[in-house]
């Protein structure tokens, strides 16, 4: 927001540090990502910065034993088995994908209003599977459907629809690729360049456009004018700042439901070079959800781990980890663990967004439109993208355009 005239643009953040829920954390004595981490050459706004900057990404360990909980018994094969349980499922699950979503850039091409009500619970009911497929698909899904019976199934349909509705080639975009050396060096790099005054630890309390300027006012009671605001605070938060004029009815509906995600990111560090797997196991039936190799440390291995729920597995509680994992990879020993309580942080309040039934198609296209002086981003809110990193910096770079327009030709 333009400040005063010296100031070409201020960014006030909430929390000690810039990049929302992404966060290279020091852990084990290294730095690790405990927030968002993944990208992908797939995704155009990322991608650019990553070349621009010329970071590359790291690429992940091979992986080819998988462990899988299904009708109460854990299976373990190649990656090859377990695909041949679980790829004809995925098939039926999103058949969909693409004739609900043919142009996923525009979530609102096509009228999906038949299934604007529809949660993954209900589309995994509706398969009619057996308790051993159910578990499978379930186990598969769980780590991005970690709150079935709440999360509208619309926007795993979008998600697959950007891969042409191969969701095996989704999460390879999604969540296989991290920047080397961390989110950390991206932000930085990006804030490098910026000429705004950036002021950490300074929560907003009210943005009021008056059809003049905005006044943003802080906890501290400082109020702070400018021409425009951009507001990228996650949905989850959204409802403890107050902003005039109120937005509209079915986006503050959204924002006073909150999106339902409460999961959980641990890193444990386990003993030894183990051979490199994948877990899964469906929501409810493990406090671990989905667990992978990720990385070698001095001798070790760190498994990052998925849980669905962050009142079930706290972050520290190693020995709470370890039996997780143990049910699902038998004498595996967790040495110690780390992570961010992204539920419990003030500034987030969950993790990244998936929106309730109908929210996607209905609610977010309005947050995304110009509130008159006040413009709204973040990848809770992006078109495509959305959830992630790349809807981020998507989302920021149309608000900043938008503004950008308004304020060359006079409306702001």
């Amino acid at each position: 927001m333009v400040r005063r005239p010296r100031v070409l643009a201020g960014d006030l953040e909430r929390s000690l540090r810039a990049g929302g829920r992404t966060h290279t954390g020091e852990a084990f004595g290294h730095p690790l990502d405990l927030g968002g981490t993944y990208v992908h050459w797939t995704q155009p706004h990322v991608w650019r910065e990553l070349r621009r900057h010329e970071f590359p990404l790291a690429a992940p360990l091979e992986i080819d034993k998988v462990y899988w909980l299904a009708d109460g018994a854990v299976r373990s094969g190649t990656q090859l088995d377990h695909n041949d349980a679980v790829a004809p499922l995925m098939a039926r699950f999103f058949a969909a994908a693409r004739t609900r979503f043919p142009l996923p850039y525009d979530l609102t091409a096509v009228d999906n209003g038949d299934i604007e009500e529809e949660t993954v619970g209900d589309r995994l009911d509706s398969l009619d599977l057996s308790a051993y497929d159910r578990d499978v698909l379930d186990g598969a899904l769980a780590m991005l459907a970690p709150s079935p019976d709440e999360q509208g199934v619309e926007q795993m349909l979008a998600w697959a629809a950007t891969t042409f509705g191969d969701w095996g080639a989704f999460l390879e975009t999604a969540g296989s690729w991290p920047i080397e050396g961390g989110t950390r060096r991206l932000i930085t790099a990006m804030l490098g360049e910026s000429e705004a005054e950036l002021r950490l630890s300074t929560p907003v309390v009210a943005i009021e456009d008056d059809g003049t300027r905005v006044l943003v006012t802080t906890r501290s009671g400082e109020r702070i004018h400018g021409r425009a605001a951009v507001v990228a605070l996650p949905l989850n938060t959204l409802g403890d700042v107050r902003i005039a004029p109120e937005i509209a009815p079915l986006a503050r509906a959204m924002v006073e439901r909150k999106h339902p995600m409460r999961t959980v990111k641990i890193w444990a560090r386990v003993r030894g070079a183990v051979e490199p797997f994948a877990a899964l196991a469906p929501v409810g039936q493990n406090p671990i959800n989905a667990a992978r190799v990720e990385h070698r440390l001095d001798g070790d291995t760190l498994v990052v781990c998925f849980a669905s729920d962050a009142d079930a597995l706290g972050v520290k509680d190693r020995e709470a980890v370890q039996a997780a994992l143990r049910a699902l990879v038998p004498g595996i020993e967790v040495l110690e663990t780390a992570g961010h309580d992204w539920v419990d942080d003030e500034f987030s309040q969950g993790t990244w967004a998936h929106h309730r039934p109908g929210d996607l198609t209905q609610a977010v296209p309005l947050m995304r439109q110009p509130h008159g002086r006040v413009h709204f981003a973040g990848g809770d809110i992006a078109s495509l993208g959305v959830g992630g990193i790349e809807g981020a910096i998507e989302s920021g770079a149309r608000a900043a355009r938008n503004v950008a327009a308004a304020l060359a030709d006079g409306r702001h």
